[in-house]
């Protein structure tokens, strides 16, 4: 059953705008619709304001961690193996240069 977030609406947090979720939308390449920016606005915020919430808990005494339980990393030891020649690698390639993969460029360098 999904929550509401009317009980997040205690805590002050500007509200992202159209601008911002436009913006965000841009950087992750999406296409959103007026439906789906408003959609996103009311999300994001409410997931805003729920972050400024947990910014008030008080975690003094509390020591940094990644995980609320201990872990421990299982690993096999790094002994190199058989691994392809770089011709091998490169052999069903549908592009390569010097030795190397060529692929289309996928940083778009606007702001």
């Amino acid at each position: 059953m999904a929550r509401s977030s009317a009980h997040l609406r205690r805590f002050p947090v500007a509200k992202l705008s159209r601008q911002e979720v436009e913006y965000i939308a841009e950087l992750a390449k999406l296409t959103l619709s007026d439906e789906e920016k408003q959609q996103f606005r009311e999300q994001l915020s409410a997931i805003l304001e729920y972050a400024a919430i947990l910014q008030q808990v008080d975690t003094t005494g509390i020591p940094p961690t990644a995980s609320a339980i201990p872990l421990k990393n299982v690993m096999r030891p790094d002994e190199a193996g058989l691994s392809l020649s770089n011709e091998e690698a490169l052999f069903n390639a549908p592009d390569a240069q010097d030795g190397c993969f060529r692929v289309k460029a996928v940083l778009d360098d606007t702001p």
